[in-house]
């Protein structure tokens, strides 16, 4: 059950835009848009991994990536 959460679009670029282009623009998408009900016999992480990841279901995971890098 492995879902892709980045998801990509080329946005309308006008030939008088006033700013350069932006070719390809991504955004993250929740992943509980994937799973509509829970199904049975859902894969667990561990009790100190859950509280570690922030759920206790691997599927609703979704890791936050900065944008500015580590440590920032």
């Amino acid at each position: 059950m492995e879902f892709s959460q980045v998801r990509v679009y080329h946005p309308f670029i006008g030939p008088f835009d006033p700013c350069p282009p932006i070719v390809t623009k991504t955004y993250q998408t929740p992943p509980q848009l994937f799973i509509p009900f829970q199904p049975p016999n859902l894969p667990q992480f561990s009790p100190k991994e859950a509280l570690f990841k922030g759920t206790l279901w691997p599927a609703l995971f979704s890791p936050y990536e900065s944008k500015w890098g580590k440590g920032q």
